[in-house]
């Protein structure tokens, strides 16, 4: 899949244009999303993360572990500032996920983030 999306990461604002790619597809239990992308100036950012969906009584937990690595100026924000941000962006993305797929009878839908 193509993606694009616009990120602000302290003082750096950056467009990235790239490729999603879905891997080691265990279905019903899980996969990995990756993704590569280029910002121009600001640098590129690749990341990725491996997803595992369990059963827990009648409900479907989702665990996720996100990874990072960025070059260029974002790569001089420093390492904890990027990884809090992947994390929070994961966050984000899974618990829109969990709207979008969950019926509306069992909301709010709850991830769990592994360390």
């Amino acid at each position: 899949m193509n993606a694009k999306v616009t990120l602000k990461i302290g003082p750096v604002k950056a467009t990235f244009t790239g490729k999603v790619t879905l891997s080691d597809l265990d279905p019903p239990h899980g996969y990995r999303i990756s993704g590569v992308g280029a910002g121009g100036v600001a640098g590129f950012a690749k990341g990725g993360a491996t997803v595992r969906l369990r059963n827990e009584g009648t409900a479907t937990i989702l665990d996720y572990d996100v990874k990072a690595q960025i070059g260029g100026k974002l790569a001089q924000l420093g390492g904890r500032l990027i990884d809090s941000t992947a994390k929070k962006l994961a966050a984000e993305f899974f618990e829109k996920f969990g709207e979008a797929v969950a019926p509306s009878e069992t909301r709010p839908v709850t991830t769990a983030l592994a360390s």
